[in-house]
């Protein structure tokens, strides 16, 4: 039999609805190929072998009796990123303070995936309260990537992007506030997108930053991450920050992409994206994208986004304002771990007592950041200066966009680091998610596709395309057009053996 484990999830889906295989056979292949290979990879926290097999064998059970699929998705399996909250499953959001925690409900995101008959295999790992671009900061130890097991797998989804290089899950969903599903995507040569703010539900995602996480579908090819896309897409009216507005047709974009047509279509390659700090082998992989865009029909030209080297200063100021605020609420007294408590102690005396045992560096790090730019004589003269750069990204990006369709830069400046290279070393660390900060700050839609390895150090090289707020189709299309006419770089990760 074929290795279900590497099929698309498009295959996947053809395959279980055909009744060729069934939901169940598909789901015990990647338990077991989790089984076999996570305990080098550690891309995941908890593996809900009895839950998954469930929800496959009830897909199965509909599709016997003649059902219709319950979504182009039902009966693929999945790998959700720990910081969305699942009714009776652990979510610890990668840390210490929420240890053992079993949540009551379900956010929006898992129950549409439930309700679309999409498997959930379980949770992967991340950066502690998705603080971090490499998942090392997470309480229960680094992830590796698949590529080189020395390597990161980026973050602060780390352990989602490294589930699908490994092949352990067809189809996985990450959450992005500067960069945190597109990052990883590029460093495993995977597929990664930020729909626009909004456009999927935050409702039971553990917040970091509340104006710029997002959810977004992560998986191995383009229309893959479209079909995920659409099937946790949508107005949620239990979050207020939900976009009431249909959503873009992002699967019918990549369909047509898949063609290798961009004849039309106006690509900006972003100048401020260019020039030192990038590694030398990602701006040639980067280079020969935009020709290849050239090639396939679009006509490409610079454009000047001069806000944009601000960004990465100004998301360090709104994100750690706005995580100081959102995890003040793990304060020992209603929920999670609880230390210090001998009777005796104050209120003050347990809370700082456990916030101390229960937060890692990075968390402590950023909460001080966000409560010293958030003080009294301090707010103005950061956090609003920093509002004030965001609205002259937003319109940097407004002014693009009436030049071109799409804008394009690479992902990221380099390729996957070693692990334990950047963690004395915070800014070299931040600068991983320099080009994909701005389309945070400006709410607007984001992919990373793999375009190639670099020369430096054979590892993957992501090319960043970005669209306007709403049009999230035009990032599809166009990555499903490049994709079209590269080789699939997942075919080439290194096979990882067996467990260690």
């Amino acid at each position: 039999m074929t290795d279900l484990t590497r099929l698309t999830a498009a295959e996947l889906a053809e395959k279980i609805h055909s009744r060729e295989v069934t939901s169940a056979q598909v789901t015990r292949a990647h338990l077991d190929r989790i089984a076999q290979v996570d305990g080098r990879v550690n891309a995941f926290l908890h593996v809900d072998t009895e839950g998954a097999l469930a929800a496959a064998e009830a897909v199965d059970a509909e599709l016997d009796k003649g059902a219709a699929p319950a979504s182009p998705l039902a009966g693929v399996p999945l790998a959700l990123k720990d910081v969305f909250v699942t009714r009776d499953v652990p979510t610890t959001c990668g840390s210490k303070m929420l240890e053992g925690w079993l949540p009551p409900y379900d956010s929006t995101v898992a129950a549409r995936l439930r309700a679309a008959g999409v498997v959930i295999l379980g949770k992967t790992n991340m950066d502690e309260f998705a603080m971090g671009s490499s998942t090392e900061n997470s309480a229960y130890g680094p992830t590796r990537n698949p590529w080189d097991l020395d390597r990161i797998p980026g973050g602060s989804g780390g352990g989602s992007s490294a589930s699908l290089a490994a092949f352990e899950a067809p189809l996985a969903i990450g959450t992005d506030t500067g960069g945190s599903i597109r990052q990883p995507g590029a460093v495993t040569g995977t597929v990664g997108a930020k729909p626009t703010y909004g456009g999927v539900s935050r409702y039971g995602l553990i917040a970091f930053s509340s104006s710029l996480d997002q959810g977004g579908p992560c998986a191995r090819t383009v229309l893959d991450a479209a079909l995920l896309h659409e099937a946790i897409a949508g107005h949620d009216p239990a979050d207020a920050t939900s976009i009431d507005a249909p959503v873009p047709q992002v699967v019918e974009a990549a369909r047509a992409g898949a063609k290798g047509d961009l004849s039309g279509t106006r690509v900006g390659v972003v100048r401020e994206f260019a020039g030192e700090g990038y590694q030398s082998g990602v701006s040639a992989a980067f280079d020969a994208a935009v020709e290849q865009l050239r090639a396939l029909g679009a006509e490409v030209v610079e454009v000047s986004c001069p806000h944009f080297q601000y960004a990465l200063a100004a998301y360090y100021l709104i994100a750690p304002s706005e995580a100081s605020s959102n995890l003040a609420r793990f304060d020992a007294m209603r929920y999670g771990l609880r230390t210090g408590d001998d009777g005796s102690a104050s209120a003050e005396q347990v809370m700082a007592a456990t916030r101390e045992a229960g937060f890692g560096p990075e968390v402590k790090r950023r909460i001080m950041l966000g409560t010293f730019a958030l003080s009294s004589g301090y707010y103005d003269a950061y956090y609003g200066q920093a509002q004030k750069v965001r609205t002259l990204i937003a319109r940097d990006f407004a002014a693009a966009y009436e030049q071109v369709d799409v804008l394009v830069s690479p992902t990221t400046p380099t390729t996957a680091f070693k692990i334990g290279e950047r963690v004395d070393d915070p800014m070299a660390m931040y600068l991983a998610d320099l080009c994909t900060i701005p389309a945070n700050l400006a709410g607007t839609a984001a992919l990373s596709v793999p375009c190639g390895l670099s020369a430096d150090d054979g590892l993957p090289v992501g090319l960043q395309i970005m669209a306007p707020a709403l049009a999230d189709e035009r990032m599809y299309r166009v990555g499903a057009a490049y994709e079209s006419a590269t080789e699939p770089l997942i075919n080439r990760v290194p096979e990882l053996g067996g467990e260690q």
